[in-house]
Order: structure tokens, then sequence, then C-alpha cells
């Protein structure tokens, strides 16, 4: 029984590493030109990665849920989750703005040439979010909010990003999903504001939690929804501005 918490923390990283795989190998399609020669094209699939990176973020949820209901916590299930965490919501998202940061020099010219080095930056996030995962696991002070913006949250904006550059069709958006500032300012902030200590909301309420606790995710979830409504995927970045704004706004003690 207590081994159940494990399993689905177990889920969460096979879940990530079948998402660096999409990100990696998305598949081979083989067809043939007039002279008959077999031609192999690789698709760019990334996006198939977010959903894989979404079911690990449900998985993640539910681990924890199910070790307090069945009364089972474990240290070394809060290890586990922690390791879990740093592949999905940090390794694959780092590979995800990895390849995104080739894709950009590749629209340059000779940008096919262009140094590994430049694309480098893109392992920031994996590190950034180490860290954060290794501070919280040795800080006692965080029973009933975060310092640093936790990792799955910065692993789901980033898993956000392929969905927007196939789903949007907005042609704005498109080209800053293919420019490499973009990339790079996102990777800094992302990565600073996970090792950070800036005071973070966290959904632990207790049976006599107050409405100004719960009010700020109410109104992350409603300018999810409108979001979503209005401009698709956009909703995933507008509920992560929120959440960090409504965190720094309310200001809940660790």
């Amino acid at each position: 029984m207590k081994q159940i918490p494990n399993l689905f923390t177990l889920l969460n990283l096979v879940a990530g590493c079948l998402a660096i795989v999409c990100i990696m190998q998305s598949g081979l399609t083989i067809s043939a030109d007039a002279g008959g020669e077999n031609l192999v094209v690789i698709p760019e699939k990334i996006y198939v990665a977010s959903i894989f990176i979404g079911v690990a973020a449900l998985v993640d949820f539910f681990d924890g849920f199910i070790a307090r209901l069945l009364k089972v916590p474990s240290e070394i299930g809060k290890q586990l989750d922690s390791l879990a965490d740093t592949v999905s919501f940090g390794v694959a998202p780092g590979m995800i703005a990895y390849q995104f940061l080739r894709l950009a020099y590749a629209q340059q010219e000779g940008g096919l040439d262009t140094s590994t080095l430049w694309l480098l930056p893109a392992f920031i996030i994996p590190c950034a979010g180490a860290y954060r995962l290794a501070r919280f696991n040795i800080d006692t002070t965080q029973s009933h909010g975060f310092k640093g913006v936790p990792i799955p949250a910065a692993g789901l904006l980033f898993a956000s990003f392929p969905l927007i550059y196939w789903y949007s069709g907005n042609e704005f958006l498109i080209k800053l999903m293919l420019n490499k500032w973009f990339w790079y300012g996102a990777i800094l902030i992302v990565s600073y504001l996970m090792v950070s200590t800036l005071p973070m909301l966290a959904l632990k309420f207790s049976g006599k939690t107050a409405f100004r606790k719960i009010l700020p995710f109410l109104i992350v979830a409603v300018v999810a929804v409108v979001t979503a409504i209005v401009f698709g995927w956009l909703a995933v970045p507008a509920a992560f501005i929120a959440y960090v704004v409504l965190s720094l706004a309310f200001k809940q003690e660790s």
C-alpha cells in the first residue's frame, strides 16, 4: 500500500522520459521521389512532448494527494518526487528550449552551422529547477507557501510554447517562437523565478482556510479559462503570469 504513491511518482518520471523521446525523435516518414529513391523526413512534432509533460503534471499532483489519503508519506517518496520532477519539468522543458533555439538559428543564413555553445543556455532551466528542488527538500519553512516558482509551473509554461507555435495560427506568435532573443529571455526570467526566494502561493489549504487564500487561485482559474476560450494555448502563459503577480500581491507566508 505504501508503494502506491511511489508508483505514481515513477509514472511522472516515465512521462518525462517519453516527452524527451518526442523532442529528440519525433518519428520518421518515408516516401519516394519520382526516381523511386526513398526520402526520409523527420517531422518536427515537439508539441507531442507537451502532452506528456501535462500528463506528468497531473500524475505529480495525484501522487502527493494519494500519499496523504492513504496516510503513507515517506522520505523516499519526497526524494523520488524531486528526481522525477527534475526530468519531467526541468530536463524535458530544457530540451524544448534547446530545439526551438536550434530552429531559431536555422532561420538565419548559415544558421545550421551555429555553434552548440549558443544553444547551451537552454540547460539553465533544468539546473535552476534542480537547485530549487534541492533547496525545497532541506527547507522546513515552506509548509504553507513556496519560495520561488515551483518547477512544475515553469515546466508547464515551456510545454505550452510548442502548442502555441503549432496551433495558434497567429503569425506574430509563430515568429516570436522562432526568435532566439525570446527564448534567451524566457530561460533567464523563468530560471531566476525558480531559484529566487520570492513568496509564491501554494495549493495547501487547511480545514479553516480563509477565502483570502483561495481568492488568488480562483482569479488564476478565471484568467486561464477566459484566455483559453479567446486565445487557446496562450492561457498557460497568462495563468503563469497571473500566478506570479498574485503571489507577490497577496504575499502568503512560507
